[in-house]
């Protein structure tokens, strides 16, 4: 098994909750919280709460209220840890040299902490892969990691850099994350992420986005006196409420669960939410309109995410992920472009993204001053396997012009047939 790499600064809380509706989602699920702390505390501490963790029993469920959904992400990534310069040091147990997560049980009659036998490979055969998701129980994106891996076990992550951060310290296998939407195009934290992580795409899954107007059983659309939802939500369901009849406010919020869970939660019979069909029934709502969205064709693609690539083939249609930057500004793109066109290499994608490290280049000219040009890094997907000697060619001549080069993926394309999102 690889060594687990070391996590200072961070302690991770396990509790139980009990969900709004206990004949919905099981009364007692094993939930992981991330926290920051100041280690002023002694090692008989240390030792004693890693102590109570490995005598607990690991249960594997994720709850469905916000504070289990708060508390099953798994930590936060090294990037943002780094940051934290304020913070000292842990006395977490070491393992192989490296430090392990400092799991400290509160309450009674709690499952067991994960230990060292739950941060281990991939499953086998058989088992059950566990699935990093953004969001709470009852998000599209808990949807899509059902439907790349059924049967999957969902960990549900408040932020997307938790879900990356998930895989790779082995407290899930894989992380399926939204890149793009048809109406409101890509989701530019995740090509951050993609940068910044180690982690291969393996595979992709189109999910059809169905919105419903959910509240609290017995309240009509006349009580109503605001809508919450994420704001991509928001703006796909503009017109249908206005159709509607619906003069209300409309506040944004983190995500479409979300709002559902706060609805019921704080038992807000003048607020509605834009959410699905399967939050609704997660959080005893009711749906007052189903099938809200302006247009139907309303797409998302995700990626899957895991910590080895897979091997490409050529008996199945595949898709390339790469990421380059180069010094020379723009002009360079065209002769990347065109490795491409000259074998007849289809481009399904292509975005570009500022240069973090290098924002801004300065090009000195004695007859016109100083000119100003923004860096970027270009993103690209296209339709051919690793596996194929026209990609492979493609690559090396794009590497001729590039001064970086990273594949960031080659997997076999979603080719499941697509339908508009039903109700409509």
């Amino acid at each position: 098994m690889q060594s687990l790499a070391p996590c200072p600064s961070l302690q991770s809380i396990i509790r139980t909750k009990t969900p709004i509706h206990a004949n919905r989602v099981s009364p007692s699920r094993l939930v992981i919280q991330c926290a920051y702390r100041s280690d002023s505390a002694n090692a008989t501490n240390n030792s004693a709460a890693a102590a109570a963790a490995t005598n607990a029993n690991f249960s594997g469920g994720v709850g469905s209220t916000r504070a289990d959904w708060q508390s099953a992400c798994a930590i936060l990534a090294s990037k943002v840890v780094s940051q934290q310069q304020d913070t000292k040091p842990t006395n977490n147990t070491a393992v192989n040299g490296h430090k392990t997560l400092d799991l400290v049980p509160i309450g009674t009659n709690l499952p067991q902490a994960l230990t060292i036998t739950d941060l281990s490979p991939a499953p086998m055969h058989g088992a059950k892969l566990r699935v990093a998701y953004q969001g709470v129980p009852g998000a599209y994106s808990e949807a899509a990691a059902g439907k790349a891996y059924p049967s999957c076990e969902a960990i549900p992550c408040d932020q997307f850099e938790v879900a990356f951060q998930a895989v790779e310290l082995w407290i899930a296998d894989r992380a399926v994350l939204p890149v793009e939407n048809s109406l409101g195009g890509s989701i530019h934290r995740n090509y951050d992420l993609l940068l910044r992580h180690r982690l291969h795409i393996v595979g992709e899954v189109q999910l059809a986005v169905h919105h419903c107007l959910l509240a609290l059983p017995g309240v009509r659309k006349d009580y109503l006196t605001r809508v919450i939802s994420h704001p991509q939500a928001l703006s796909q369901c503009e017109l249908t409420l206005t159709k509607l009849g619906l003069n209300v406010a409309r506040e944004a919020v983190d995500d479409t669960a979300g709002a559902a869970e706060f609805v019921a939660t704080n038992n807000l019979r003048d607020t509605a939410a834009i959410a699905s069909a399967r939050a609704a029934e997660l959080y005893g709502l009711q749906i007052l309109a189903d099938g809200i969205q302006d247009d139907s064709s309303n797409v998302t693609r995700f990626v899957m995410l895991a910590r080895e690539p897979i091997i490409p083939r050529t008996d199945r249609p595949f898709k390339t992920s790469i990421v380059f930057a180069h010094d020379k500004g723009t002009s360079v793109l065209f002769k990347v472009l065109s490795a491409f066109a000259f074998r007849n290499i289809s481009l399904t994608k292509i975005e570009s993204r500022p240069h973090r490290n290098r924002p801004i280049r300065l090009v000195d000219d004695a007859n016109v001053g100083t000119a100003k040009h923004f860096e970027y890094m270009f993103y690209v997907d296209f339709e051919a396997s690793m596996a194929e000697p026209r990609a492979q060619n493609a690559l090396a001549e794009v590497q001729e012009f590039t001064s970086f080069l990273r594949v960031l993926g080659s997997y076999p394309m979603d080719m499941t047939p697509w339908c508009p999102s039903h109700g409509d």
